[in-house]
């Protein structure tokens, strides 16, 4: 896609409408990731709600992350048809989706829910970042990537709870109707907020001249290497962390959600430090300085496991640098193909649903031999992707040119 169109009219984006379309899309996606995250600590209340085993619905959510792996093809939906066209209809599916739950209560339409708001989120996240791509300076792009990530933990403090207080005063598919009517809001604050592109003007790419100007790109073949190694070396953990807790200390349920609160709060943290740091050392340094310090966290987990606080110590600093290490790849992401920019976030996030699979498959089967092989494992992986960087991917200095708003 030619953007010199696109760029032209975020000129007239003034400072002060920039900072409503950040607050509208932390509150956009915020709302969609609570859909995401009150899934698995509310298996139990939704299985049975439509009369199944637990198992049932976690195949359900096996395959709408196995959705995930068609990424190219459904976001670059952004880079052919426009940002506001393809925001537009990933919220409209996440809409259609909580609204059938909430509705028309049952496992079909609970796995219809599931597929639309994956749907949705393989849409939506690469339209939104690569709109802030066209619009924010490259030198300013970490703090505006880092406060549309800031949702991912906003779901987690805000919405999750929320959704439990819901489900325990009005049964399990409550959250699903008050998202889905909250999320028409969001449609009609989005399009009120993001302006329509001049589409007589702009030059479309097709989805494959986007992925063969990908495949010809080494930065861009780097940066969905270190994607996937940076989800799977977090899933072969994130798989085992809740067993390996019960196993080692004896913990209980209110430990296990005392772990999850410190994962939350390293996620919010990590966020927050790329916000405050990634503009100012460099976002190529920023991410090489986040896979080093991962593989080092990896590395202390096991040893720092001597009991139940110092293990939850280890999680938070794993945690953390993992966080960080995420949000860091995603401004530099947004500049490395500019004329494919929602293309090449859409194959990042088919890359981090690949490692995800892979290190769910793998990471229970080495498991059995401690934990300690899980975080070396994890190790290895974040170093291929260090190396990678190292290797492949370079930063476009002459990026402040291609933006023109801060």
């Amino acid at each position: 896609m030619t953007d010199t169109s696109t760029r032209t009219a975020a000129s007239s984006s003034s400072p002060v409408r920039l900072r409503y379309q950040l607050f509208g899309f932390f509150l956009t996606r915020m709302v969609i990731n609570t859909s995401f995250r009150m899934i698995y600590p509310f298996l139990g209340p939704i299985s049975r709600g439509v009369g199944l085993p637990v198992e049932d619905v976690t195949r359900a959510i096996t395959l709408r992350a196995a959705l995930g792996l068609f990424s190219p093809l459904i976001g670059s939906i952004a880079d052919t048809r426009g940002r506001r066209a393809a925001m537009s209809l990933g919220i409209a599916s996440f809409v259609a989706g909580m609204l059938l739950v909430g509705f028309w209560p049952s496992f079909a339409t609970l796995v219809a829910a599931l597929l639309l708001t994956m749907f949705s989120k393989i849409i939506l996240d690469p339209a939104l970042l690569a709109y802030l791509g066209d619009r924010v300076s490259y030198e300013q792009r970490g703090l505006a990537v880092a406060i549309a990530e800031f949702s991912w933990a906003g779901a987690f403090f805000l919405g999750v709870p929320v959704a439990g207080w819901l489900i325990a005063s009005g049964g399990w598919n409550t959250p699903f109707w008050v998202l889905g009517l909250i999320g028409i809001g969001i449609f009609l604050l989005i399009r009120r907020i993001v302006p329509a592109e001049q589409t007589r003007v702009i030059r479309r790419a097709s989805l494959r001249a986007g992925l063969e100007k990908i495949a010809r790109h080494r930065p861009s073949i780097g940066i969905l290497i270190i994607g996937l190694m940076i989800s799977g070396s977090n899933e072969v953990v994130n798989i085992v962390y809740g067993v390996w807790l019960e196993n080692a200390f004896a913990v209980k349920l209110g430990a296990l959600g005392a772990a999850a609160a410190v994962i939350g709060l390293a996620e919010l943290l990590g966020e927050g430090l790329v916000a405050g740091f990634a503009d100012r050392i460099g976002k190529r340094r920023a991410l090489g300085f986040g896979l080093g310090t991962y593989i080092i966290a990896a590395l202390l987990l096991p040893g720092l496991a001597t009991n139940e606080t110092s293990a939850l110590f280890g999680l938070f600093l794993f945690y953390l640098t993992f966080e960080f290490s995420v949000v860091a790849s995603l401004p530099l992401l947004t500049e490395l193909l500019p004329d494919a920019r929602a293309t090449l976030l859409a194959g990042n996030g088919a890359g981090h649903s690949l490692g995800r699979m892979l290190g769910s498959l793998v990471g229970p089967l080495i498991f059995t031999s401690g934990l300690a092989v899980n975080t070396t494992t994890a190790a290895v992986m974040n170093g291929v992707a260090l190396l990678t960087l190292i290797v492949l991917v370079r930063e476009h200095h002459d990026a402040a040119h291609r933006s023109t708003d801060s």
